[in-house]
């Protein structure tokens, strides 16, 4: 349930998960699940209050999450579902997951920022961190397991903060923000003074100042 909830705003989240990364024991599992909400999503005009996924914002846009999804499967990645428009409407694109990814592809080092997930299977812990922290982003992350052991996972992950088997709360009095190329800095709670202003520094010597070095 909370992968396809990765697939609200059609993708356009900023906090949209859309790297899964799954254990090798449990993948097919996690799949035949997936598929099964994924097949009941509603998809539709946004201003219905039973549609779950609606169009992208532009067509450029579209296009764009097509062109990653081509360039994917050309590359080797295999379309578990989706990859393709939907019948809805031109500015809607069908709820997609590609596996039999690498780590340098192109679409797991990106942001599509469209109804596009990817799975990659690992093998161990270490493997798995090493894959989640192995992209230029880090905004936020999901980790779910036994909660010691998915705490001590996600202490380990590089994103501004992360949920352990949760998605979507937030305290406004928490920071939000990223690290790598998904942000700098914090706001929310105290943090917010400092992210939203302007600091100044207004020097004042105790003693006549004297220049030692002369204006040209």
């Amino acid at each position: 349930a909370t992968g396809a909830l990765m697939y609200r705003n059609a993708g356009q989240v900023c906090l949209a998960g859309t790297r899964f990364l799954v254990h090798a024991k449990v993948a097919d599992a996690f799949v035949a699940a997936m598929r099964g909400y994924v097949e009941k999503l509603s998809i539709g005009d946004p201003r219905e209050e039973s549609t779950e996924v609606g169009p992208i914002i532009h067509p450029r846009q579209v296009e764009r999450v097509a062109g990653f999804v081509e360039r994917a499967v050309a590359g080797g990645a295999r379309l578990l579902w989706g990859g393709a428009k939907h019948p809805f409407g031109a500015q809607y694109y069908q709820p997609t997951m590609l596996t039999d990814l690498k780590q340098d592809d192109e679409i797991v080092q990106n942001e599509v920022f469209g109804p596009v997930l990817t799975l990659q299977t690992f093998d161990s812990d270490e493997q798995a961190i090493t894959m989640a922290n192995g992209t230029d982003y880090g905004l936020g992350g999901v980790c779910y397991g036994e909660t010691a052991h998915a705490t001590a996972v996600a202490e380990q992950v590089q994103t501004g903060f992360i949920w352990v088997n949760s998605f979507g709360i937030r305290d406004l009095a928490a920071p939000f923000g990223g690290i790598k190329r998904s942000g700098i800095g914090r706001e929310g709670g105290n943090w917010s003074f400092e992210f939203f202003c302007n600091i100044k520094d207004v020097v004042v010597p105790k003693k006549p100042f004297k220049a030692s070095f002369s204006h040209r």
